[in-house]
């Protein structure tokens, strides 16, 4: 599979649920979008309920595997201003973001806990961003979250004719 033109990144920080996990590698390896997994995880990769989400869809996604939040930032240092963050609790929604650079990370936290407010203080606050829903409601699944953003930050710049670009 090939690489699409701008490096959008999934990055998700302490996931819970193998199967939610294992339909975001199956979304990753269909979209060439680099997956990041920041332990601890709530699973082994080897689950049988994540393996059974991601099919065989494991061996195409580029798959990073990192003890803990430290050594992420340490291992990949991204430019914090290419960080977004997604939460419920914030105003501006994904919707919002018209333009992006040559990169984009998109950190999602844990099924039961989201992102912890020390983790979300270290983005930008125009870099917080929510899914527009009802406001009664608590969250969205996490897999169905990840798959929605995904796709809206590739509606910026990178669908030609229903596909995405490859370079």
């Amino acid at each position: 599979m090939g690489r699409i033109v701008a490096s959008i990144k999934i990055v998700m920080v302490e996931p819970e649920i193998p199967g939610n996990t294992g339909n975001i590698i199956r979304l990753c390896a269909n979209t060439g979008t680099e997956l990041h997994l920041i332990g601890p995880l709530g699973f082994f990769l080897d689950d049988r309920e994540m393996i059974r989400a991601g099919l065989d869809y494991k061996e195409y996604c580029s798959l990073r595997k990192h003890v803990g939040w430290n050594e992420f930032w340490t291992k990949e240092s991204p430019k914090i201003d290419q960080c977004y963050a997604f939460t419920t609790k914030t105003e501006r929604s994904a919707f919002e973001i018209k333009k992006l650079e040559d990169e984009a990370w998109l950190f999602f936290g844990s099924e039961s806990k989201g992102l912890s407010e020390t983790k979300k203080k270290m983005f930008y606050e125009k870099n917080l961003l929510r899914i527009p829903m009802v406001r009664q409601s608590r969250s969205l699944n996490l897999s169905n979250s990840v798959a929605i953003v995904l796709y809206k930050f590739l509606q910026v710049n990178q669908f030609v004719n229903g596909d995405l670009r490859l370079s």
